[in-house]
């Protein structure tokens, strides 16, 4: 494998993600699995997270900053470059009154859900994995799609809403999928209202009592606290195995 900074063909990479160029099979291993491919398309660091960010609808480009503080704009700039390149993603521009231009997911880029919640399965089975840490509201609500407990989702009905910061999901069980959309929040059965995402997650997956996070201030629960209660107990994560 070439030095983090050269390609196959020894082109700097951030050099070949700020002209857009597609990413050819094999640029940096050279190994026909589609394994080996998929490292090359979103194997940049921050690159899969960007698309993890994308899986609930189009965003600006302050919107990926704001959910992901660690990155620069100027990396940022290069991973939609590169992911647009690739055809993971795709610009657009609002209609008036707006006009702001926003990136969103093409139907390959959207079909890479399942690989994000496995590798969240798998990683939440190392006992160095902490579930306290910060997190977005996409993340949190991809998390919801990925721990679910299908067999309890599968008798729950009703609507459960989430506002957490400037953010708004709707989680609606249907049989044993969670579909999970952006929306307005009216009309839910019940709503977790929180600052950030950690604070829902510590309830959830860290056994915070609600009961704690609620007496902090930093979580309201609206509308059937005990419907809530019961939507949030059909997550966990998996037992560690190292």
């Amino acid at each position: 494998m070439m030095l983090p900074k050269e390609t196959k063909n020894g082109t700097n990479r951030a050099a070949e993600a700020a002209t857009g160029q597609a990413v050819g099979h094999g640029r940096w291993y050279n190994d026909a699995c589609g394994t080996a491919f998929g490292l090359e398309v979103i194997g940049e660091r921050w690159a899969l997270l960007v698309v993890r960010e994308l899986m609930l609808g189009a965003r600006r480009f302050s919107d990926l900053r704001a959910a992901l503080p660690g990155i620069s704009a100027k990396v940022l700039t290069e991973r939609l470059i590169a992911l647009e390149g690739a055809g993971v993603l795709a610009r657009r521009t609002l209609p008036p009154p707006g006009k702001a231009q926003v990136y969103e997911l093409t139907p390959w880029g959207l079909a890479a859900e399942p690989l994000i919640q496995e590798l969240g399965r798998w990683a939440a089975q190392s006992s160095a994995h902490d579930p306290r840490l910060p997190l977005s509201a996409v993340s949190l609500m991809l998390s919801l799609r990925s721990m679910l407990d299908r067999e309890a989702c599968a008798a729950f009905t009703g609507q459960i809403g989430f506002v957490i910061g400037e953010d708004s999901f709707i989680a609606e069980p249907q049989g044993r999928e969670l579909p999970i959309r952006r929306g307005e929040v009216d009309g839910a059965d019940a709503v977790f209202r929180a600052p950030s995402a950690d604070v829902i997650a510590g309830g959830i997956y860290a056994g915070v009592p609600w009961d704690e996070l609620e007496a902090s201030g930093a979580l309201v629960i609206e509308g059937d606290r005990t419907r809530a209660l019961a939507f949030a107990a059909m997550f966990g994560l998996p037992p560690p195995l190292v």
